[in-house]
């Protein structure tokens, strides 16, 4: 019997989201897929470690509920998500303010357009942003803000798509929009959604994030960040993802790996990150990245638990090393033993020296009470956490490189969840039209010669 042409009919190169994604929707239209992972394990930067019961995410990225690839993505039904309480707690002058709640949808208009409408709000002294008070100003903001995050969440995501783009912090202050209010509410909730402190951002993209923020409730995978991936990976066909395998080079029809010689193949998808996929292909472009920071601490204080719930603590004030922190164990119990507390933090941009101690001093401020006993869990530095989206920004950057080489990951889409499992979706779409099958040619072969899967 003559050996087979090839040996599956496409070769995944990463098993992070978006390569264990595309996986399934190659396998569940009949196409022979292996996922090869240079890692021990799947995940990518989505990894949680276990320290002592506790479970810590390395980077710890915010979803949303209103994500559709979410409901979209095969292998994801039983994916289970703990959300923080509606809207977020903000803490601005000493103090500590409930915002963000969206009010009922209205007319669609343009996302951080429609803010906009907060400017006609009365001013006076007390609207000044350094001034004690509500983040956002007063009652007639606040409900200005409610009914705009209610009109962003009907906005229709094209008519954000097709908006002039500017960085986000220039955007909004264009746009008409009260420095209150960007100061107070919107630079540190849209920082916490796309890791930019400096909203340098393409302004579309801080209008999905917006949209996505008002459409639905900010989430966490229960049981850690690599609940997903682990589902993902446990749902595929048995012997799919093959952990432990370096690939060193790649075609149109093979890949070339540094243990386990060359595999055969129709078609190659490259879902690492970036900067890995331009090691493989010369030229593809490597955005700029945020760096993370996530500090993890645990206390037998009951005083955090009690004042912020299982909402989200952003700091208006930038006062301090963290951008946003939560008790994370009264979100998703599951993270800590019981009758213990989990207060997970993130450090946006580079670290500052001495960053456990400097967390700690300003942990103390936003949740009013000493941190000088609780324990240090975990400091988790990511140097490339999240790829930069500066304007201007292609949202659907191209999938297919040519006929059989093709490329998917948060790089090409959104640096979002959101973002890596859309731009797999529009990558498996891709392979399958170009392969042309409705299944494998090599169903009646036998199981291909690859490497053990772990």
């Amino acid at each position: 019997m003559l050996e087979p042409a090839y040996q599956v009919d496409v070769v995944v190169v990463g098993a992070g989201i978006a390569g264990l994604s595309a996986a399934h929707r190659l396998t569940s239209a009949g196409v022979t897929t292996a996922v090869l992972e240079a890692a021990p394990c799947a995940g990518g930067r989505m990894s949680t470690e276990k320290v002592d019961g506790f479970r810590l995410d390395r980077v710890g990225q915010l979803l949303s509920t209103s994500y559709p690839e979410l409901r979209l993505t095969p292998g994801l039904g039983a994916l289970a998500l703990r959300r923080f309480a509606p809207g977020v707690l903000l803490h601005r002058d000493g103090r500590t303010h409930r915002a963000g709640a969206p009010a009922a949808a209205g007319s669609a208009r343009g996302a951080l357009h429609v803010v906009r409408a907060l400017a006609s709000a009365p001013r006076g002294p007390a609207a000044s942003p350094g001034r004690a008070g509500a983040p956002v100003g007063g009652a007639v903001d606040q409900a200005r803000l409610g009914t705009a995050l209610g009109r962003i969440a009907a906005t229709p995501v094209e008519r954000l798509l097709s908006r002039p783009e500017l960085p986000a912090a220039q955007a909004l202050a264009a746009r008409g929009v009260p420095a209150r209010t960007i100061e107070g509410f919107l630079r540190p909730l849209l920082a916490a959604l796309l890791c930019d402190p400096e909203l340098t951002t393409s302004s579309r993209c801080a209008d999905l994030a917006l949209r996505a923020f008002a459409s639905g409730r900010l989430c966490v995978p229960e049981g850690g960040a690599e609940a997903l991936p682990e589902l993902l990976a446990a749902t595929l066909p048995p012997g799919t993802v093959h952990t432990g395998v370096r690939v060193t080079s790649v075609s149109t029809t093979s890949v070339t790996t540094a243990e386990h010689g060359e595999i055969r193949c129709r078609a190659v998808l490259l879902a690492t990150d970036a900067r890995a996929a331009a090691e493989l292909l010369p030229g593809l472009r490597v955005p700029d990245f945020h760096p993370v920071t996530v500090v993890h601490h645990t206390t037998d204080d009951p005083a955090p638990a009690l004042a912020t719930g299982a909402s989200l603590l952003l700091d208006a004030d930038r006062g301090g090393p963290v951008a946003h922190t939560a008790v994370l164990s009264n979100v998703d119990p599951s993270r800590a033993p019981a009758g213990r507390v989990l207060i997970s933090s993130t450090v946006l941009g580079a670290p500052p020296d001495g960053i456990d101690t400097a967390v700690r001093i300003h942990l103390s401020r936003l949740y009013g009470t000493s941190t000088r006993r609780w324990e240090t869990l975990a400091v988790h530095h990511t140097p490339e956490a999240v790829p930069a989206m500066r304007p201007p920004h292609d949202l659907r950057r191209p999938v297919r490189l040519l006929a059989g080489l093709y490329v998917c990951g948060d790089h090409r889409d959104t640096s979002t969840v959101q973002g890596a499992l859309h731009s797999a979706h529009r990558a498996a779409a891709a392979v399958l039209a170009d392969l042309g099958a409705a299944g494998s040619v090599n169903r009646s072969e036998p199981a291909p010669t690859l490497p053990r899967a772990a």
